[in-house]
């Protein structure tokens, strides 16, 4: 799979990588802090070949241009403008982690250019979460210009609660490599200025929350949080597996994909 990059009108690129036909069913996949378009590589194969599948690199992240801040409305409004440029109506938009409180904020943000998200081990918020705060403030904020190997593999290590195929671990280390120090500390400053629960009523269309339940990141009360607040929300738990759901069980989270798909209404042509 090879990415590429996407030069938007104000001179801005994104590195993404490309999948099935324009024209088929739009999926827009968003990945976690500091991971890339590569998050979603094990789940790309299990996709049908008719859909129009776009995995990108967010701001600041792999490939893809730096940014002066990084906070959620600022993600989601990337999102906008790269499914405006490739000619994206109405996607679904799936996000893991940071990407699904992305995925949140651009049904909260552009409700009329969104027919279903996936928000997969997604927080209510992140502040009232002592470990996290105590990670971003001591490992992060800490970081020269040079992101350690230790931390990146530790990081990614932890996200995970059983097997993944073979060297993909490896293969998200490096990526967290390629994402500069700098965004790091932005995107987890931004995390913790976020708050976005009193917004969530606002997404009126059906939200799936696939969740692990031996995620070691987000309790299962953000889970309960969030379907309380989102007006169409459904949970789907895997059992035995962490944060990184779409990587211990790609074929099944392709699978409820298709399955939250096909249970969503008609697309509208104009």
């Amino acid at each position: 799979m090879t990415p590429t990059r996407l030069r938007l009108r104000d001179g801005r690129a994104f590195e993404l990588l490309e999948q099935g036909r324009r024209g088929g069913t739009p999926l827009l996949l968003l990945h976690g802090i500091t991971d890339t378009w590569r998050s979603f590589e094990p789940v790309l194969p299990w996709l049908p070949e008719d859909w129009h599948v776009v995995s990108l690199s967010q701001r600041g992240h792999g490939g893809s241009d730096p940014a002066a801040s990084y906070r959620t409305r600022e993600f989601a409004a990337d999102a906008a403008a790269v499914m405006q440029a490739l000619g994206m109506e109405r996607p679904i938009v799936v996000g893991h982690s940071m990407g699904a409180a992305n995925a949140l904020r651009v049904g909260i943000d552009f409700p009329d250019r969104v027919r279903g998200i996936v928000a997969a081990g997604a927080f209510a918020s992140f502040a009232d979460k002592p470990e996290l705060v105590s990670f971003i403030e001591q490992q992060v904020f800490s970081l020269d210009d040079t992101v350690p190997h230790a931390l990146a593999e530790a990081f990614q290590r932890d996200t995970i609660a059983g097997p993944v195929a073979p060297g993909l671990v490896e293969t998200m280390v490096a990526e967290c490599l390629r994402t500069p120090a700098a965004t790091w500390k932005g995107a987890f400053a931004g995390l913790l200025e976020d708050d976005f629960g009193a917004e969530l009523g606002r997404i009126d269309v059906p939200v799936l929350l696939p969740w692990g339940d031996a995620d070691s990141f987000v309790p299962e009360a953000d889970q309960r949080r969030l379907q309380g607040a989102l007006p169409r929300a459904t949970r789907s738990v895997f059992r035995g597996v962490g944060h990184a759901l779409h990587w211990e069980r790609p074929e099944r989270f392709a699978a409820e994909l298709r399955s939250f798909v096909a249970s969503l209404e008609p697309q509208t042509v104009s």
